[in-house]
């Protein structure tokens, strides 16, 4: 009896250890397929959601690999749920709402005219293209409403398009995201309630549904946002401990919100990230790490969930399919940017744009698979259909639209803009002179007077962490060629030129001399980026700060009459900073040699008891 348990026990123990080796293996599998996928992405400069697809497929469908139902059995739903939570909340935090000001009533129509466009077309091509039932064609229309800020913002990053819409189309991938899941929870409430005969009294009023979910989302977001954020701001928090308390307090509002109401937790994570970054709480380790945290979860989400599906459910779909997602983009999308946007300020073009920057992403597909794991085989379609909507909008807009937008004259391959790290008093004159030569302006400081003073100024100002993984995504770099690091703060001067190198590439990345009169080498800790030195080497932070006290930047042209040896015999103390020939605008640095001709124009600063003579038009 002794010899036999002994031998059991043994047995157990030995199956158990073969299954956790299983389990580690899988979990290893997933993580390291989804960062792998992303890296691979960044270096082939394509959408990571196709990778993350594909390597999801070939991890389980494919091979067998990875079964995320027996992986994590019935924490797969509780899991994806909190997952997409998380997600929502770190879209959100990126929100601000004084930088919706330019855009907020045409954000409002395509945010509700546009949604109920695209609700009730996708629905009616559903059922009649798919052959969905009339409940799963219209919780498929409630999940394709939403679109993919994880895939829109690397395609903006891409473009840079000028107008309005770039960040028309940023924002609305963000807030959209809560509504179609919000839209989706509701049908499916409603659904429910029909299917058991509840005898609530809200049970069949999907207004009183959708009331008590905001309700809830709203109370407690808010509630939970100002509770942190009075904690980080009378440090109650340590600070290693504030991205993990701020983690905790967002998984624990999400539950309790779903607890008060089903699915409520969506709409409280949304909001609470909204409050937060619109809060004077200084949240930058929280941001870097929700930002790390977003890319690790999106990466896993997507493998996880691709590695469900089965391919013959895609088959199933046939030739309707490919019609169903070819319908959504050629008709739905432009149908619901052109109505809600008639009459509006936003000019054709824009439209024309916008109805092509429509991708699904990954809360789409979180949504359908957290559905489809409630419904079972009560919607079959749900999530092959959603997922081929997924991949056919991200490579038709992927591939399209660069196109596009070229010809509609709102990207260029060479854009001239500046972004201007820096909103002191030489970065605000130098970037007045340059947008009044027509060329687009940015500039991005944390201290808020320098930008409120810039604004004022007329300028286009941002107050982002530039150091941020987020910050190329959340500004708005349209027309934006060129980073110029014009900070008192060499590192950050140096580190920001390091983060934009990969989006304006390595030529096109200044910075401020990093010490006062320095005729020396470059900095050693900032030679491994190559970055460029702007005007000349005794330039530095403290001595334009100086002299721009007392002198002026302007734009001056050279002509036949008026040539570049007439300007330096008649400006000997003038200094050039830059230069502008046929629309191609060109810094001064360190190594320049100018030999400017005539119909050149020249950015310049000279006191201001000196007037430069403009040559008559």
């Amino acid at each position: 009896m002794t010899s036999y348990m002994l031998d059991r026990c043994c047995g157990l123990v030995a199956t158990g250890t073969n299954g956790l080796e299983g389990i580690s293996f899988e979990l290893m599998v997933i993580i390291g397929v989804g960062i792998g996928a992303q890296w691979l992405a960044s270096r082939l400069r394509i959408p990571s959601i196709l990778l993350l697809l594909g390597a999801g497929i070939l991890a389980g469908p494919a091979l067998g690999i990875v079964g995320p139902e027996e992986l994590l059995q019935d924490l797969l739903f509780p899991f994806v749920s909190m997952c997409v939570a998380i997600i929502l909340f770190e879209g959100a935090m990126s929100l601000r709402f004084q930088e919706l000001a330019g855009v907020g009533a045409p954000l409002v129509r395509l945010l509700t005219f546009g949604v109920v466009i695209t609700w009730g077309l996708t629905t009616l091509l559903a059922h009649f293209v798919l052959g969905m039932s009339w409940f799963s064609s219209t919780l498929l229309g409630a999940i394709l409403v939403v679109t993919g800020p994880t895939v829109i913002g690397p395609l903006l990053r891409q473009l840079r398009p000028v107008g309005l819409a770039g960040p028309i189309s940023r924002w609305e991938g963000i807030i959209i995201d809560p509504i179609g899941a919000v839209l989706a929870v509701l049908v499916f409430q409603t659904q429910s309630a029909f299917h058991t005969g509840s005898t609530e009294h809200d049970a069949h009023n999907p207004l009183l549904l959708l009331g008590g979910t905001l309700l809830v989302g709203i109370v407690i977001g808010t509630a939970c946002a100002w509770i942190l954020s009075y904690a980080l701001r009378h440090h109650a928090i340590p600070d290693h401990l504030e991205s993990p308390v701020t983690l905790a307090v967002v998984i624990a509002a999400f539950t309790l919100s779903n607890q008060l109401r089903h699915e409520a937790g969506l709409v409280t994570v949304t909001v609470m990230g909204i409050a937060m970054a619109n809060t004077h709480v200084s949240l930058r380790h929280i941001i870097e790490f929700k930002e790390n945290l977003s890319v690790l979860l999106i990466s896993t989400l997507f493998v996880l969930l691709s590695a469900r599906l089965d391919l013959n459910e895609f088959t199933a779909l046939g030739w309707q399919g490919g019609l169903f997602v070819l319908l959504l983009i050629l008709i739905v999308r432009p149908v619901s940017v052109f109505l809600p946007l008639w009459g509006t300020r936003v000019l054709l073009r824009d439209r024309v744009l916008l109805a092509c920057l429509a991708p699904r992403g990954i809360v789409a597909a979180a949504v359908a698979s957290v559905f489809a794991l409630q419904l079972g085989n009560a919607a079959p379609k749900l999530v092959p259909a959603t997922f081929m909507v997924i991949i056919g909008t991200v490579v038709v807009y992927s591939l399209a639209t660069p196109h596009i937008a070229r010809w509609l004259k709102l990207s260029s391959p060479n854009p001239q803009g500046i972004l201007i790290v820096g909103a002191n008093a030489f970065a605000r004159a130098f970037g007045s002179a340059v947008q009044e030569a027509g060329f687009p302006v940015l500039l991005v400081d944390a201290n808020h007077s320098r930008t409120l003073e810039a604004r004022l100024a007329g300028l286009r100002t941002s107050s982002v962490n530039i150091l941020s993984e987020s910050a190329i995504q959340d500004l708005d770099l349209g027309g934006i060629g060129r980073y110029m690091g014009m900070t008192e703060n060499d590192e950050v001067n140096t580190m920001g030129g390091f983060h934009f190198a990969e989006v304006f590439g390595k030529s096109n990345v200044y910075q401020l001399s990093p010490r006062k009169g320095s005729a020396a080498a470059k900095d050693p800790n900032a030679a491994h980026l190559n970055l460029r030195y702007l005007f000349r080497e005794e330039d530095s932070f403290t001595s334009l700060a100086e002299r721009i006290e007392y002198c002026d930047i302007k734009v001056t042209p050279l002509t036949d009459e008026f040539t570049w040896e007439d300007f330096q015999q008649r400006h000997p103390n003038a200094q050039i900073l830059g230069t502008i020939t046929q629309g191609q605008l060109s810094l001064v640095d360190w190594e320049a040699e100018l030999s400017p001709g005539p119909g050149t124009k020249l950015v310049l600063m000279e006191e201001k008891s000196s007037n430069v003579q403009l040559p008559e038009s």
